[in-house]
């Protein structure tokens, strides 16, 4: 670590990442009175949080309770405590207790502090566990509305963007709840008109000049920015953190890169990682994850390769989680790369079997736990990564999958690549996946038996609430289980892709960083996915990731600026 000489900076607080952890925590901190600077490594801000959904799951809060949800304190904390005790989880009650008291407070004032920040609750779509104590089918996730991106002005040009998986043309914008209708259609004149009238919506706002956000994570990061451009707080881009600089184990500033030289910038409260996790770098992924891995099955953003927790771990810290990440199954392309597939696990005439042609899990459950499942071993010496997503004509016919519409053909070099095979018959269809034929067919001879009940006797598909959020209704008497039975059959490879690495610097309930033996690090916090998880192992509602993060910016930034004694400079709680 540097030892102290002359300084080029000084601030307050410094904020290392500007996903929404960062984003937040540097908004937070300047409302509280404090000289911050956001710092971001590569030349576009808005980090994974750009590739996402935008939701926040954050249970009690006031929108989901001026929108009318029954939702209690008492129940939030019994439900996640009943998710995290599906894995054996040790996450510290006290840091649990700070995510459901501060999360409350922290969209409170995001509501408070900007115009541009105004949130609706996503009604209907459930936590991940809902028949868990205290899951609810209602759900409990919020959206940011739709964002114009002209409030950015060139900032907009700056914003971290993904290419689409499916093209959203004419100015097209979705919501969340908007998506849902969207994934049926292929087989619903309902989810067909809903379409035009999108593509109607966003002809309009391009005709009217506006540049309006296509997704809830760029809307989430688009209505961030713009807050912290209105109160005047920088942000450097291309400004890569080299390392922290501590003195009598506190830290008390870092060095960041900026225009090709490093700059040494003191911080009198600290330091606040919110820099993402390790999800880009090989190396640790060989290291801390299970095998096989790859940086090309993530969707992290491309900057999140583990600096930040390296750089803490120079100056003490203490790791956790770092075995396991937000899981994201999805099929390989010819390049080697994942495409998520989010909704086609749940819809009907589809399964997923290891390389001994033999379902293992419920295809239709939450994503982080289909991962978990690939990863775990496979019965008879079979192993289920690679496994293969096997799907008929109707599915092709109705459904999206991947990044091919209903009916589109698939590009011959997907099949030369063999990361899809196709065939009029199962057990040429086994062959050619090179699984056992007998086994594949006994597979879809008790898959179609299930679709004919109703009733998943292996895996209880359809059961839970959740699985049925993205399944067709058309399909009887189980939305989620329909026959596998038209030919062409198809199959592809299914890879457990992710959307970012769930370990990292472990904190307790102020986010203050931990050493080994359990005492803080002075000066140094970490937020977001730089962070080990609050939700442990475990997944409890869709936006559980951007929720814990914009709880934790928030946190760190009211308990640095608490550490913080000047005359001159007012604290107020946001």
């Amino acid at each position: 670590m540097a030892s102290q000489k002359s300084w080029d900076h000084e601030v307050d607080a410094l904020v290392v990442g500007s996903g929404a952890a960062g984003l937040v925590a540097a908004l937070a901190a300047r409302a509280m009175g404090l000289d911050t600077l956001l710092v971001e490594k590569t030349k576009y801000y808005g980090g994974t949080t750009a590739f996402s959904g935008g939701g926040l799951w954050i249970p009690n809060n006031p929108v989901l309770l001026r929108s009318g949800m029954r939702d209690t304190h008492e129940d939030a904390r019994t439900y996640l405590d009943a998710v995290l005790a599906l894995n054996d989880d040790e996450v510290s009650p006290a840091r649990r207790e700070a995510f459901l008291t501060e999360g409350p407070k922290a969209v409170e004032f995001l509501e408070q502090e900007s115009e541009h920040l105004r949130f609706f609750w996503v009604k209907d779509y459930p936590d991940y566990h809902p028949e868990l104590p205290g899951g609810t089918r209602e759900g409990r996730q919020i959206q940011i509305g739709a964002v114009d991106g002209r409030i950015l002005g060139a900032e907009h040009e700056r914003m971290r963007r993904a290419r689409l998986i499916v093209p959203q043309p004419f100015g097209m914008w979705i919501m969340i709840d908007e998506a849902r209708e969207l994934s049926l259609v292929g087989h619903s004149w309902k989810a067909r008109l809903l379409a035009i009238r999108l593509g109607l919506r966003g002809l309009v706002a391009l005709l009217q000049g506006k540049k309006m956000e296509p997704y809830g994570g760029q809307m989430l990061v688009a209505a961030l920015r713009a807050a912290l451009l209105d109160k005047g707080v920088p942000l450097w881009l291309s400004a890569p953190l080299s390392e922290l600089v501590a003195e009598d184990g506190a830290v008390i500033g870092a060095v960041v890169e900026r225009d090709g030289r490093p700059l040494r910038v003191r911080t009198r409260g600290g330091v606040i990682m919110a820099a993402g996790g390790f999800e880009r770098n090989e190396e640790m992924r060989h290291e801390y994850q299970p095998e096989p891995t790859t940086n090309l099955w993530t969707l992290g953003a491309p900057g999140n390769t583990g600096d930040a927790i390296r750089a803490g771990l120079a100056v003490g810290a203490s790791l956790s989680l770092m075995e396991d990440s937000w899981w994201a199954p999805g099929i390989l392309t010819p390049e080697g790369r994942s495409v998520f597939l989010l909704t086609e696990r749940q819809q009907p005439p589809g399964f997923i079997v290891n390389t001994n042609g033999e379902r293992y899990t419920n295809e239709s459950a939450p994503y982080v736990n289909v991962g978990h499942a690939m990863y775990e071993a496979g019965t008879a010496g079979a192993t289920n990564v690679p496994s293969w997503f096997v799907v008929d004509r109707t599915f092709r016919n109705r459904y999206k999958l991947g990044p091919f519409l209903p009916r589109q053909r698939i590009p011959k070099a997907w099949f030369d690549s063999g990361v899809v095979v196709r065939s009029e018959t199962i057990t040429d269809l086994a062959n050619k996946m090179q699984v056992p034929a007998d086994k594949l067919q006994a597979t879809v001879a008790r898959f179609n038996g299930f679709a004919r009940t109703g009733r998943d006797l292996d895996f209880r598909r359809g059961d839970s609430a959740y699985d049925r959020y993205y399944s067709d209704p058309k399909q009887k008497p189980n939305p989620c289980i329909g026959p596998v039975e038209t030919p062409p059959f198809f199959a592809f490879k299914l890879v457990p892709g992710d959307i970012g690495t769930k370990g990292g610097l472990l904190t307790d309930e102020h986010a203050r960083v931990l050493r080994e033996d359990g005492a803080p690090i002075a000066g140094l916090y970490a937020a977001g996915n730089v962070s080990a998880s609050v939700m442990g192992h475990e997944y409890p509602g869709p936006g559980s990731t951007i929720g814990a993060a914009v709880t934790f910016g928030y946190v760190a930034a009211k308990h640095l600026a608490a550490t913080i004694a000047r005359p001159d400079r007012q604290t107020p709680d946001p």
